[in-house]
């Protein structure tokens, strides 16, 4: 049986912890709305938290952020620009927040933070490049194919409405897919 990793340790011995909020929160816990500009970025230290936006009235979700991962709106948050889209809690999450002048502080005085957030930024980088890419190549099926195979995670811990949002399709499409999916194996 797999067990999670206890994170709340490692948080609060973490050098500038004391820069830190913890907050425990409910699901469905908007964390930023979209048009607010993004003050903050979030540490998950357990939870689930989904990035989304209102495409004329419908809900698209576009990514997830699982445990030991940060969320924010970067672009906002450097920029100070409006976000364009919203961040919420899609299970009762356990996070770390910390303000933009005490993130600003942090990347002062730690080399070794700034090169992580560095290297964070190239990861979101390149998973929306792997994004973009796969909504003009691939068809639905088989970006769900390349769901279950390299993030299984999702697949299992996020409802599937918000699947279908992720993936670019209806809720019945998805389930349509699973069904030959599942026949298949």
């Amino acid at each position: 049986m797999h067990h999670k990793q206890d994170n709340r340790a490692v948080f609060e011995k973490a050098p500038f912890s004391e820069l830190f909020t913890r907050m425990e929160l409910p699901a469905k816990t908007t964390l930023l709305s979209e048009g607010e500009i993004s003050k903050n970025v979030w540490f998950i230290e357990k939870g689930c938290i989904r990035a989304w936006f209102n495409n004329n009235g419908n809900d698209l979700t576009f990514q997830f952020f699982f445990e030991n991962e940060s969320i924010s709106s970067i672009e906002s948050y450097r920029t100070g620009q409006p976000s364009v889209f919203s961040i919420e809690t899609l299970e009762p999450c356990i996070v770390h927040v910390i303000r933009k002048p005490d993130m600003e502080r942090l990347l002062l005085e730690s080399p070794e933070i700034k090169s992580a957030l560095e290297d964070s930024i190239f990861q979101r980088l390149l998973f929306y490049q792997k994004l973009f890419l796969s909504r003009i190549r691939d068809n639905p099926r088989e970006r769900y194919l390349d769901l279950l195979k390299n993030q299984p995670e999702i697949i299992r811990r996020i409802p599937q409405h918000y699947i279908a949002s992720y993936l670019g399709i209806t809720a019945v499409s998805l389930s349509r897919i699973r069904n030959k999916v599942k026949g298949l194996s």
